[in-house]
C-alpha cells in the first residue's frame, strides 16, 4: 500500500497513473489519499482504488472509481483508449460530463497567471495583423482621406474597448470561460446554441486569417527563389479569385500553424510577448522604409476619383466606423476566455480599456500612411499594406530589398498566426469542450477549428474590401445580440451577483435552469431574435444586391452592433421586468440600488460541486445578499 499526498491527482490527472488511465476529470487533487493495489477482475491486471484517511470529510467513495471492462475487439479499445479522453466521466451521466469538466471548470489561483502587463502584450500583438490594416483601409477605400479614416478607427476601437471590458468582468471575477458565463443568461442547456454559433463563426474566421497569412508567406517565398515564382508554378486551380501558388502558401500557413493551436491557453501569453517585441520594429521599420521611397510625400486627399460629400460622406464614416467594431465581434464575445486567467479583479480591466483604442489606432495609422505613401509611389490605393510590400519586390529586386521584405513578412505572419489563435482557434477549443467533454478538450477542439478550416473556401470571401466588410457585417449581428443578453442580464439584473455552482447543475431548484427540465430562458431567446431581425433585410441586401430594401434597412444594417446591442439589452430587461427571474438580488431593479460582484473563490470547487450533483433537489433557502454579505465587492 502506498501513500501519496496528492491521491485524486493520481487517480484523475491528466497523465495516467497507476493503469486508471484518465486523460481528463471532473475531480482534481485533494490530500491524504492512500492507494491500494488491487487486481482487476476483468483483465487480470493489477489498478489501483482510492480511500480517504478522513472518512469524514471524503465526498468521493473508492466504489466511486471502477475498471474500464475488458475490450471486446479492437474497436473498442480504440474508443476508450483515444476517443474517450475523460474516462472517470464513463460512469456518470452525458449530461453531468456536458455540466463540469477540466477544462470548463472555475480557474484556479495557480492556473491565473495573467497580469495586467501579459494584457498589454496581448493586444500590442493582436493589434498588428494583416486584418487591422486592412480595416483602416477600408475607409480610404470607400473614400475618406487619411485623418478622417484614422479619426474612425479612435471611435470605433475605443468602443470595441469598452464592450471587451463589459464581458470580460463576469469572466475574470468567477474565474469561467465563455460557454459557462452565458449559461448564466440563456440557460443551462439553451447555452448551446449561443456556443454553436460561435464555433461556427470562429472556423470560418480562422479560414479567412489564414487565407489572410498567406500573402506574408507568399512574400517570404518569392523573397528567396525570385519574384516570378506565382509564375512558375503552373496554375490548376478552378476559381478565378485564387491560383495553385495562392493555395499552396494558404496550405503553408496554415501547416506552421497547427502546432501552436496545441499550446495551452494560460502558456499562450508567451507566444504573445514574443509578438510585442517584434512588432515595433517591424511595424515603425515598413512605415519608415515607405516614407523613405516615397521621399516623405503621402497623398493627405481622397484616394478615389471623388471625394463624397453630405449624406453620402456621413454613412461611409459610420460604414468605416462600425467595421472597426465589427472586427473586434469574436474578441468581445469571447472575452472571458482570456479574462479568466487575470491574477487580480483589475489586471484585465484598465490594461485593455486603454491599451485597445490607443494601439489600434497606432497600428491603424501606419497601414493608413502606407497606404497613403504607396498610391504617390505607384498611383493606386490599395486595400492590403502588403500590396505596397509587393510592389518594393517588383520595382527593386535587390539583396536589401529581399532581405527587408522578408523579415517584414515574416513578423506579419507571426502576427497573423497568434491572432488567428487567440481570436478563432482556442475560442472554438474552448467552446467545442462545452459540447462533447467526454470526447473533446481545448486542444482537440482547437485542431478540429484548424482541420475544417480548409473545407472553407476564404479566397472567395476575400476578393474584394466589399466582400470583406460584408463578412465583419454578418459576423456582427449574430454576436452583437448574444453580447447585448449577456450584459444586461449580468450588469443589470444580477448587478454582478452569480451563484456559480448552480451554472454548473441542471436538478431542479438550480437557478440556470429557469424553471423548466430543458434549461431554456425564454427571455434570452426572444431578445437575441428580436436583436438579430432588424439587421437582416439589410444584411441580405449586402451580399444580393439584386433583392432591393429600403434605403432605411442599409443605412440600419450599417449601425449592426451597435443596434443588434442594444434592442437584444433593452428586450432582455424589459422581459425580465414583467417576468421576473430568481437568483437575483434585488427585487426591483430599477429603483434598488447595490452591486454585489465578488472576486470568486474557487480552489476547493471540485469537492463542493460532487457533492451537490448528487442531490435530487438544490436547497435555495440562502438570500443572495446574506450569501455576499461581508464578502469584499470589487469593481
Amino acid at each position: 500500500m502506498t501513500t501519496v499526498t496528492d491521491g485524486f491527482s493520481a487517480a484523475f490527472s491528466n497523465k495516467s497513473r497507476g493503469n486508471i488511465q484518465p486523460v481528463t476529470s471532473i475531480v482534481s487533487a485533494r490530500d491524504n489519499i492512500i492507494i491500494d493495489d488491487k487486481l482487476d477482475p476483468y483483465k487480470g491486471e493489477k489498478i489501483q482504488s482510492v480511500t480517504e484517511l478522513d472518512e469524514l470529510s471524503s465526498s468521493i467513495q473508492s466504489e466511486a472509481i471502477n475498471p474500464l471492462p475488458e475490450y471486446k475487439n479492437i474497436w473498442q479499445k480504440i474508443y476508450y483508449e483515444y476517443i474517450v479522453l475523460d474516462k472517470t466521466s464513463l460512469d456518470v451521466s452525458l449530461k453531468e460530463s456536458f455540466l463540469y469538466n477540466r477544462d470548463l471548470k472555475p480557474v484556479e489561483e495557480e492556473r491565473r497567471v495573467w497580469s495586467w502587463y501579459n494584457y498589454l502584450y496581448f493586444w500590442l500583438a493582436d493589434c498588428f495583423n494583416i486584418n487591422t490594416w486592412q480595416v483602416a483601409a477600408t475607409g480610404m477605400q470607400l473614400g475618406l482621406n487619411w485623418w478622417q479614416c484614422w479619426l474612425t478607427v479612435w471611435i470605433g476601437y475605443t468602443w470595441a474597448a469598452v464592450y471587451v471590458v463589459l464581458n470580460s468582468r463576469f469572466g475574470t471575477a468567477y474565474h469561467l470561460s465563455f460557454p459557462i458565463t452565458v449559461r448564466a443568461s440563456f440557460g443551462i442547456f439553451f447555452s448551446l446554441w449561443p456556443v454553436i454559433n460561435r464555433i461556427v463563426l470562429a472556423i470560418v474566421w480562422y479560414s479567412v486569417q489564414a487565407w489572410l497569412g498567406a500573402q506574408p508567406v507568399s512574400l517570404m517565398l518569392q523573397s528567396i527563389f525570385g519574384k516570378d515564382l506565382p509564375t512558375r508554378i503552373p496554375n490548376h486551380f478552378s476559381s478565378p479569385n485564387s491560383t495553385t501558388y495562392q493555395f499552396m502558401c494558404f496550405f503553408i500557413f496554415w501547416a506552421v500553424s497547427v502546432p501552436f493551436v496545441l499550446i495551452a491557453p494560460h502558456n499562450i501569453r508567451h507566444l504573445f510577448t514574443v509578438k510585442a517585441v517584434l512588432i515595433p520594429f517591424a511595424a515603425f521599420g515598413f512605415l519608415i522604409w515607405t516614407l523613405k521611397r516615397s521621399h516623405g510625400v503621402i497623398a493627405l486627399g481622397t484616394l478615389n476619383d471623388s471625394a463624397p460629400h453630405g449624406s453620402e460622406f456621413s454613412w461611409i464614416f459610420v460604414k468605416a466606423l462600425m467595421a472597426c467594431i465589427s472586427n473586434f465581434a469574436a474578441l468581445i464575445i469571447n472575452a472571458p476566455d482570456f479574462g479568466r486567467f487575470a491574477t487580480t479583479p483589475n489586471a484585465s480591466l484598465f490594461p485593455q480599456l486603454i491599451a485597445i483604442p490607443l494601439f489600434f489606432a497606432i497600428t491603424c495609422l501606419i497601414g493608413i500612411l502606407v497606404t497613403a505613401a504607396g498610391y504617390h509611389l505607384y498611383g493606386i490605393n490599395y486595400w492590403s499594406p502588403l500590396d505596397v510590400l509587393q510592389q518594393f519586390l517588383e520595382t527593386t529586386f535587390t539583396r536589401g530589398t529581399r532581405a527587408g521584405v522578408f523579415l517584414i513578412s515574416f513578423v506579419f505572419a507571426l502576427a497573423q498566426l497568434g491572432t488567428n489563435i487567440s481570436a478563432n482557434s482556442l475560442s472554438c477549443g474552448t467552446d467545442m469542450t462545452s459540447l462533447f467533454p467526454r470526447y473533446i478538450n481545448i486542444r482537440r477542439g482547437a485542431l478540429f477549428c484548424a482541420a475544417m478550416a480548409l473545407c472553407i473556401c476564404p479566397w472567395n470571401l476575400m476578393a474584394s474590401s466589399n466582400k470583406f466588410t460584408s463578412a465583419l457585417g454578418a459576423y456582427a449581428i449574430f454576436l452583437s445580440s448574444i453580447a447585448g443578453v449577456i450584459c444586461a442580464d449580468y450588469f443589470l439584473i444580477r448587478r454582478g451577483y452569480v451563484k456559480l455552482m448552480h451554472l454548473f447543475l441542471a436538478q431542479k431548484g438550480s437557478y440556470y435552469m429557469y424553471n423548466n427540465r430543458y434549461g431554456i430562458n425564454w427571455r434570452a431567446l426572444v431578445a437575441y431574435l428580436c436583436g438579430i431581425a432588424p439587421n437582416l433585410p439589410g444584411f441580405i441586401n449586402d451580399v444580393s444586391p439584386e433583392n432591393k430594401v429600403s434605403l432605411g434597412a442599409v443605412h440600419l444594417y450599417y449601425l449592426g452592433y451597435p443596434v443588434g446591442f442594444a434592442i437584444s439589452f433593452t428586450i432582455y430587461s424589459i422581459l425580465c421586468y414583467f417576468f421576473p427571474i430568481a437568483g437575483v438580488p434585488v427585487k426591483n431593479f430599477l429603483k434598488d440600488k447595490g452591486w454585489f460582484q465578488t472576486w470568486a473563490y474557487v480552489e476547493d470547487f471540485e469537492d463542493e460541486w460532487k457533492n451537490e450533483i448528487r442531490k435530487p433537489i438544490l436547497d435555495n433557502d440562502i438570500d443572495p445578499l446574506y450569501e455576499v454579505e461581508g464578502l469584499k465587492k470589487i469593481y
